[in-house]
């Protein structure tokens, strides 16, 4: 544990990108299996351990600390797991011997994996026993599964490629077939195996992703144009009778959608936009009837989907390009092939579950950005370019696909409540809730946001809060209502979830105000008359 332990503060310190590839990488080659598996495992987000939950580290915690210098002391951190790991008070028998080889990385998950809810926090408070400050911090966030150190699992899976000189997308293709701890990755990394062949599993493909167009022009002659959904991107996959369903980042969310994954019977793999079917206004004449994403947000996250939100939310999936038909690999064709050979393969389709994105029609470059800025009634984010004679190529490569978004909607708002944020952020009041004025001059929330200013503008809201704060709810501050924010957000929709019965879709703080009354911010009636 101390290795990883090791690991995780250096990499919480460590800003470089291709600084925390190197560390990773170092970790790797030079830990043993299955630890080095293990370890993997968490920095991916692979690990889940059913006995420990967010909570058991609260519970556990309120035995040996006071629950009020617990509480006080979180709100200050910003984190319970290091508020604990800095807390946690050593016992009078405690253990002279500290990580005495008993608490390998494989051996803590292995151990915690096979208790149950009741026997899970004594063991895990005996471990943190022989632990030390920064030990206990990495056996916590790898009991939970809530790393935020600011590696993302493909960074992990980068690391191991060119610690290995193995190729990063042959390792996203076989990571999917392959649990943890990694063995038979590891073999072939190190060269004691052959590539694993996945032949009969449908595995993750790496997805292409697109450039922003920004001020670029292009050619119609040479590039195709698709609406861009406002869903979920996804991968469905089947092979020798098993189908799943992968999101953007390659998590496996075939449960979450069991309808769209039972109807799916074609074998081959396809990109597509998950949607739920609705009524948004011109979405018809853009391609079909799809609901805005505050609809598909009842459905995310749900591991148990019941009857009723089935009905309630029918999902299914627009169709954007066709990776591979039966075995057959159609990556490397041109779009125009792969197009024809998607266009006869959703035919084979339930129409009710799979309809294909449609090519948009234009003159001239200037008649499709008519038609995108006339797009704003519709569940749409904007236009994807494709060229025409371009291959699928994993990740982002210039030239090939553009996304050209709609420009964002932006709206005054009042700050209300401030929250301090996560790992970097937790020392900062980095989250905003903020409002706008009815008609009777009662102040509404209407979003939340927490980007889109710099780490000046940061420290400057930050210093706002602190000193204008005028009630705390636990970690949350309400703040004087004076600061206006101009807020950017993608679109806004009706929401039942919230006082003002309104939820922005990507609300960003785009300015801070400081030159606007508060009394000046806008009204909840000027917004609802964007809602889409």
């Amino acid at each position: 544990m101390r290795d990883f332990s090791k690991l995780l503060d250096a990499l919480v310190y460590t800003r470089s990108r291709n600084a925390k590839v190197k560390l990773i990488g170092d970790y790797l080659k030079e830990t043993p299996d299955p630890d080095r598996g293990w370890a993997l495992a968490a920095l991916t987000g692979e690990i889940d351990i059913p006995g420990v939950k967010p909570a058991v580290i609260r519970a556990i915690a309120e035995e040996r600390v006071d629950p009020v210098l617990l509480s006080m002391s979180r709100d200050y951190v910003g984190d319970m797991a290091e508020t604990v790991s800095l807390l946690w008070p050593k016992r009078i028998d405690q253990p002279d011997d500290i990580d005495d080889g008993t608490l390998r990385i494989s051996l803590v998950v292995e151990r915690l994996m096979k208790l149950g809810r009741a026997e899970a926090p004594g063991a895990l408070a005996a471990m943190l026993d022989h632990l030390d400050a920064s030990g206990r911090f990495a056996l916590l966030k790898l009991a939970t599964g809530g790393l935020r150190i600011g590696v993302s699992a493909r960074l992990a899976k980068l690391a191991l490629a060119q610690a290995f000189a193995l190729d990063v997308d042959a390792v996203e293709e076989v990571w999917h077939g392959i649990a943890p701890p990694y063995d038979r990755l590891f073999d072939w990394a190190e060269g004691k195996g052959e590539r694993p062949t996945l032949a009969d599993v449908p595995v993750f493909r790496p997805f292409m992703l697109a450039h922003p167009l920004e001020d670029l022009r292009v050619s119609l002659d040479d590039y195709a144009a698709e609406w861009k959904w406002d869903g979920i991107r996804v991968q469905i996959v089947r092979v020798a009778g098993e189908t799943r369903l992968y999101s953007r980042a390659g998590d496996d969310i075939t449960r979450s959608f069991p309808e769209v994954a039972d109807a799916f019977d074609a074998e081959g793999a396809v990109d597509g936009e998950l949607l739920v079917k609705g009524e948004a206004q011109g979405a018809e004449e853009h391609g079909g009837a799809a609901a805005s994403f505050n609809a598909l947000q009842q459905r995310l996250g749900r591991k148990i989907v019941s009857a009723k939100m089935i009905a309630d939310y029918p999902a299914f999936v627009r169709l954007y390009d066709l990776l591979m038909d039966g075995a057959e690999d159609l990556r490397a064709l041109p779009w125009t092939q792969r197009r024809a050979r998607l266009e006869a393969f959703v035919a084979r389709l339930d129409p009710g579950r799979f309809d294909l994105s449609t090519v948009i029609e234009a003159e001239s470059f200037e008649a499709l950005e008519t038609l995108r800025d006339g797009a704003r009634d519709a569940a749409i984010e904007g236009v994807m370019l494709k060229r025409r004679d371009g291959p699928y190529i994993p990740g982002r490569r210039v030239g090939h696909w553009y996304k050209w978004k709609r420009d964002p909607l932006t709206a005054d708002c009042v700050m209300m409540y401030a929250q301090r944020g996560s790992g970097k952020r937790s020392s900062f009041y980095s989250d905003y809730t903020f409002g706008c004025w009815t008609e009777e001059g009662e102040l509404l929330p209407v979003g939340k946001a927490y980007s889109g200013f710099t780490d000046e503008e940061l420290k400057w809201l930050d210093r706002f809060v602190r000193n204008n704060t005028v009630q705390r709810f636990g970690p949350v501050r309400e703040v004087e209502k004076t600061l206006v924010l101009e807020v950017a957000f993608d679109s806004i929709h009706d929401s039942r979830r919230h006082k003002s019965g309104l939820a922005m879709r990507f609300p960003r703080i785009a300015r801070i105000r400081r030159d606007k009354p508060a009394h000046e911010a806008d009204r909840i009636e000027t917004l609802r008359r964007m809602v889409t």
